[in-house]
């Protein structure tokens, strides 16, 4: 099964092969087809998952009936609804799959007896959450803080890999752009 997930994993913490063992039991591996949701609008995220391969989108649809994209996860990066995941709450988000892929599925409940079994994974998740959460306050400031064109310049150079991967009306969305300001900054070889 999964060895990019043990891998990753083992960038923050050790692991012996009974743990790798453990962790693999606790794990379902899906194939997620392009436009096929995760999670909808209304239900209540159970699970995170790991993409081992593709690329995945979570969004929500503004009273106006706009979709506005809140994360992108390609290969080794978690995504999940973790405030609906935490309190069991219907879920204002959905996730969907940009491309065909392959994910790995931690429902809650194995994430709680990996913690009790193997007490450092705890830190590995730790970890992985103040990263997100720390680029997620980045992104806040540079809503701020950049010009538009800076911010698509900066998601560039930190994310070149999204922008052949991802359709031109998500990235804008991301952006908080329209797809024809979009289109007109990308015409500016910036």
């Amino acid at each position: 099964m999964s060895t990019s997930l043990l891998n990753h994993i083992k960038k923050y913490i050790d692991l012996t092969e009974q743990e790798e063992k453990t962790i693999l039991t606790c794990v379902q591996s899906l194939h997620v087809k392009k436009k096929e949701y995760l999670l909808k609008e209304g239900q209540i995220c159970k699970a995170s998952y790991f993409i081992e391969k593709g690329c995945m989108r979570m969004f929500f649809i503004s009273d106006k009936g706009d979709e506005h994209t809140t994360n992108f996860a390609l290969e080794n990066w978690w995504l999940s609804d973790y405030a609906t995941l935490l309190t069991q709450q219907p879920s204002i988000f959905y996730i969907q799959a940009i491309e065909n892929s392959d994910i790995l599925m931690l429902a809650a409940e194995q994430q709680e007896i990996l913690s009790k079994e193997i007490p450092k994974i705890e830190r590995y998740f730790r970890l992985i959450l103040q990263r997100a959460y720390g680029a997620s306050q980045i992104r806040f400031k540079h809503t701020y803080n950049l010009s538009r064109e800076d911010m698509y310049r900066n998601f560039l150079s930190l994310h070149p890999e999204f922008v052949n991967r991802v359709p031109q009306y998500m990235l804008a969305s991301y952006l908080g752009f329209t797809p024809e300001y979009l289109s007109e900054i990308r015409k500016k070889k910036i």
